[in-house]
């Protein structure tokens, strides 16, 4: 209690969706998600069970992730889902959600955040640390699985990330595909759809799709390739072919959610790998592991996405809404 018996003044920071993107650039969520990857590796942030649930309204997912960073001292959570008729009935993206900060000295609320485009650009920026901790550095040719509307970010945040010579892509709809060739002219590289078995002329690809059966072989990725498998977040989902985890060195955001979630479920169900062949990649940016073994090998991330994530980004959101006076100040 402060002096008179009167509690601290208390304020709640709101930053609708709307001014997200101008408020974060994808150096400052790589940043947010880099640091909170290392603090997951060493111990110091712990992500809480996650909750989702059908609604049996609207044939929607609706549900919860949540976590603490005592280096960052962020605590909060994150709350939506998948809305599948949004856009056809509404105009509105099939995925919403928000974003709620807490004090966690108080436990009192401290921030809500739009999560929209937050959630597309913690996503990319993942992906993008991967490369930049597990790509080979002499890595030219970026492939791409998928050309939906999160692949564009994706690839964005790979082009500022490392320095490609060329795009090459594969979708399943080859008619999306020219989306991702004006994402490359926009960076000045050229493009080129191709076959899957094309993709071996790839160095790094970045898989994102909602498929539940793999489409990338094994066959179709040459030795030194890293894989970066952004798409797979639920059970029975699966985007590349077991046996490439058996192949690759396999690292995640988190290993609970990779081996039951994740690509790797797929591999640790068929036996041909363990747990205790998945590694954080927070590891490999602590410096406890060496990442890359080989210029040969294949490495391949396994990004399921996290609560921490989100977090992470939502504070540095609300840090440049503050220092940038574009933030709503709300007195509880």
């Amino acid at each position: 209690m402060m002096d008179g018996g009167k509690t601290p003044a208390h304020e709640l920071v709101i930053v609708p969706e709307g001014m997200i993107a101008d408020l974060l650039t994808r150096k400052a969520a790589f940043d947010a998600v880099e640091k909170v990857f290392a603090a997951m590796a060493s111990g110091d942030a712990v992500n809480f069970p996650v909750v989702r649930e059908a609604l049996g309204h609207e044939d929607a997912l609706y549900g919860f992730k949540g976590g603490f960073d005592a280096v960052g001292g962020v605590l909060g959570l994150k709350a939506g889902g998948y809305w599948p008729h949004n856009l056809e009935r509404r105009g509105l993206i099939n995925h919403q959600s928000s974003v709620f900060l807490f004090d966690p000295d108080t436990g009192r609320v401290k921030a809500m955040v739009g999560g929209n485009l937050l959630t597309a650009l913690r996503t990319a920026a993942a992906s993008s640390v991967s490369i930049k901790h597990l790509a080979r550095k002499d890595a030219r040719v970026l492939g791409m699985v998928g050309a939906g509307h999160q692949a564009k970010f994706q690839l964005r945040a790979a082009l500022e990330t490392h320095s490609f010579d060329k795009v090459i892509g594969w979708n399943y709809h080859p008619e999306m595909l020219p989306g991702l060739g004006a994402v490359a002219a926009e960076m000045g590289l050229p493009f080129e759809a191709v076959d899957l078995p094309g993709l071996k002329a790839a160095d790094v690809i970045i898989t994102i799709t909602s498929s539940f059966a793999p489409s990338l072989l094994a066959d179709h990725v040459s030795p030194g390739t890293h894989l970066a498998c952004m798409g797979t977040d639920t059970k029975g989902k699966q985007e590349v072919e077991a046996a490439l985890l058996g192949r690759a060195a396999v690292f995640c955001d988190e290993v609970a959610q990779s081996i039951t979630i994740g690509e790797a479920q797929h591999a640790v169900a068929q036996g041909l790998i363990g747990a205790d062949a998945v590694t954080p990649i927070g590891a490999v940016i602590n410096g406890t592991h060496t990442g890359r073994a080989a210029a040969e090998a294949i490495t391949l991330f396994d990004g399921t996405g996290v609560g921490l994530q989100d977090l992470a980004v939502a504070d540095a959101i609300v840090d440049a809404a503050l220092a940038q006076g574009m933030a709503t100040i709300v007195p509880l």
